[in-house]
C-alpha cells in the first residue's frame, strides 16, 4: 500500500511546474516582461544580467522532480546537500543559442510625451467659459458622463437624480439642458451628443451654411430613418431634388465623424502597442525565423544566496535559526532554477511552434498572397512538433509575427478546409479573400446580394451556400448589399 501511495505521489510531482510553464507560454512579449519583473521582485535569489567566468556545474543538470512544494516545510536542514547550491553557473544553455534572437534586440526606453486625456482636454476647454460655481460643477459632471466615443448615454432625468444623490446638487432638467448646450460648444464638434442623430446634427450646424449643408440638416433632422436605410429614391421625391443634388448632401454627411471622442489623439482609452513575438524575413530566397530577443532574458541565480549556503556549510555550530534560514534559501534557489528552466522551455516551445507554422505556410510567407494560405488546424501543427493542441493554441492566440507583409496575429493563419469543384482542399481564408475582392469590385450603385455572390463564387470554382456567404461576409465585417449601396 505504501508503494502505491508513493507512485501516485511521484506522478503528480511536475504539475506545479507545468502549470507555471503553460501560463508563461500564453503570455505575449510585453506581458512576459511584466511577469518576469514580478518574479524577480518576489524572488531575491533570481537576478538579471550575465555572470562573468561562467562555469556550468552539476546544479544545472540536477533533477528537480524530487522536490515537492507540499513538503517544503518538512525538509530537514541536515538533509540538504549544500554542495548542490554552491556552483558558479546559472547562465542557462539557451542564452548561447544566438540563432533565436539578435544581439541588437535589446531593451530601449523610448521617451514619449504623456498625452493629455480626452476628458481632461474637455475640462480645460470648459475653463474658458464664464460659469458660476454650481453651473461649473454640473458642467464638469456632464463631461465626466461622456464616454470614450464622445457620447452621453444617460437621460437628462437620470443625470438630475445622480447630481442630487452623488454630488448634493439639486437642479432641474431645464438647467441641465442649458449646460449641455455649453458642452456641445466644446471640441471636437459633436461631443456630448446623446445619440448618433444629435451628433451628426451638431456637426452639420457648425458647418458654413450652403444649399447642400441645409439639405443635409433637414434630412438628418426629419428623415433620419430613411437616410440610415438608404432609401434614396424616397428622399429625392420628398425634397424634389435630383440624384446629383442628393449625392452632394449625402457627401456632407459622410464627411462627419460619428465617434468624435474616438478620434481624439489623447483619448483616455488605452491603445495597446503590439510588440511582435517573432519576425520572418526572406534571405536569399529562404525563410528565416527569429524570436524577439526580449523573450530570452539573461538570468542567473544570486551568488549572495550561494554564499549563504557556503557559510552554513562551513559553520560548525548550526543554530535553529540557521537551519530555518537554509530551508528558506533552498526554496528560493529551487524556485529561481525552475523559473529559468521554464523560460528556456517557453522559448523552445514558441520557436518550434512558429517554425512549424512558417514551413507549413511557406508559399504564403514567400510572396504574401493570402490565397496561398493552406488549410491548417491546431492539430496539424501539434502533430508536427509533438505538443498538445492546447499548447499550440496558447502560442497562436496571443502572439504576433512580423512578416514582410505586415505584422499578423498567428491565429489568423489557421483555417478550416473546404472543397472546390475540383475536389481539392482550399482554405476558408482563401475563399474569404476572393469574396472580399468580389465585393470590392462590385458596382456600388447595384451591390450584389448574398445569393448572387454565391453564384459568382460557384462560377469561380467554389460551390458555397448562400448562408455560408452571409456568415463569411459578417466575419469580414461587410454589411448587407442594401447598406453598401452608393449614390
Amino acid at each position: 500500500m505504501l508503494k502505491q501511495f508513493l507512485n501516485l505521489k511521484l506522478s503528480q510531482k511536475l504539475s506545479p511546474q507545468q502549470i507555471q510553464l503553460m501560463k508563461l507560454i500564453q503570455l505575449p512579449t510585453q506581458a512576459f516582461e511584466q511577469r518576469l519583473l514580478e518574479e524577480m521582485n518576489e524572488n531575491p535569489a533570481l537576478e538579471a544580467g550575465k555572470e562573468d567566468d561562467y562555469e556550468k556545474d552539476e546544479f544545472e543538470s540536477e533533477d528537480y522532480d524530487d522536490y515537492d512544494d507540499a513538503e517544503a516545510d518538512r525538509i530537514e536542514a541536515d538533509d540538504i546537500n549544500i554542495d548542490d547550491y554552491l556552483g558558479s553557473d546559472d547562465i542557462p544553455d539557451y542564452k548561447t543559442q544566438v540563432n533565436n534572437y539578435s544581439d541588437d534586440d535589446e531593451d530601449r526606453d523610448t521617451p514619449f510625451a504623456a498625452p493629455i486625456s480626452f476628458h481632461q482636454d474637455l475640462i480645460n476647454q470648459l475653463n474658458t467659459f464664464i460659469l458660476n460655481d454650481e453651473d461649473r460643477e454640473i458642467a464638469e459632471f456632464l463631461v465626466g458622463s461622456i464616454d470614450d466615443m464622445g457620447y452621453i448615454r444617460r437621460s437628462i432625468p437620470d443625470i438630475v437624480d445622480d447630481l442630487a444623490f452623488t454630488q448634493g446638487i439639486y437642479t432641474d432638467e431645464k438647467n441641465v439642458e442649458r449646460l449641455l448646450h455649453v458642452i456641445h460648444e466644446l471640441e471636437p464638434t459633436g461631443v456630448g451628443a446623446r445619440d448618433l442623430q444629435e451628433c451628426l446634427l451638431l456637426q452639420l450646424k457648425h458647418k458654413t451654411p450652403t444649399e447642400f449643408v441645409e439639405l443635409a440638416i433637414d434630412i438628418i433632422e426629419n428623415q433620419f430613418d430613411a437616410f440610415t436605410k438608404k432609401h434614396y429614391e424616397k428622399l429625392m421625391q420628398k425634397y424634389s431634388v435630383s440624384n446629383e443634388q442628393l449625392k452632394k448632401a449625402i457627401y456632407e454627411i459622410e464627411r462627419l465623424n460619428p465617434k468624435p471622442g474616438g478620434s481624439f489623439a489623447g483619448n483616455s482609452k488605452v491603445t495597446e502597442n503590439i510588440v511582435p513575438d517573432f519576425a520572418i524575413r526572406i534571405v536569399d530566397g529562404e525563410l528565416e525565423l527569429t524570436l524577439n530577443g526580449r523573450n530570452a532574458p539573461s538570468l542567473h541565480v544570486s551568488k549572495d544566496y550561494q554564499e549563504m549556503m557556503q557559510t552554513y556549510k562551513e559553520s560548525k555550530d548550526k543554530s535553529t535559526q540557521q537551519k530555518e534560514a537554509v530551508q528558506f534559501i533552498k526554496q528560493k534557489l529551487d524556485s529561481a532554477k525552475w523559473f529559468i528552466d521554464a523560460i528556456r522551455q517557453r522559448q523552445e516551445t514558441l520557436f518550434v511552434t512558429m517554425n512549424a507554422i512558417m514551413h507549413y505556410q511557406e508559399e504564403f510567407f514567400l510572396d504574401g498572397d493570402e490565397t496561398k494560405l493552406k488549410p491548417m488546424i491546431l492539430k496539424d501543427i501539434a502533430d508536427l512538433v509533438g505538443l498538445d493542441i492546447s499548447t499550440i493554441s496558447r502560442v497562436a492566440n496571443s502572439k504576433y509575427v512580423e512578416t514582410p507583409y505586415g505584422t499578423k496575429l498567428i491565429k489568423e493563419f489557421f483555417s478550416e478546409a473546404m472543397m472546390n469543384d475540383q475536389g481539392e482542399e482550399v482554405s476558408t481564408l482563401e475563399i474569404k479573400k476572393i469574396l472580399k475582392n468580389t465585393i470590392e469590385e462590385e458596382d456600388k450603385h447595384k451591390p450584389l446580394p448574398d445569393d448572387q455572390l454565391a453564384e459568382i463564387l460557384k462560377e469561380k470554382g467554389y460551390p458555397i451556400a448562400r448562408r455560408t456567404i452571409a456568415k463569411y461576409r459578417e466575419q469580414l465585417d461587410i454589411p448587407v448589399a442594401r447598406m453598401r449601396k452608393k449614390m
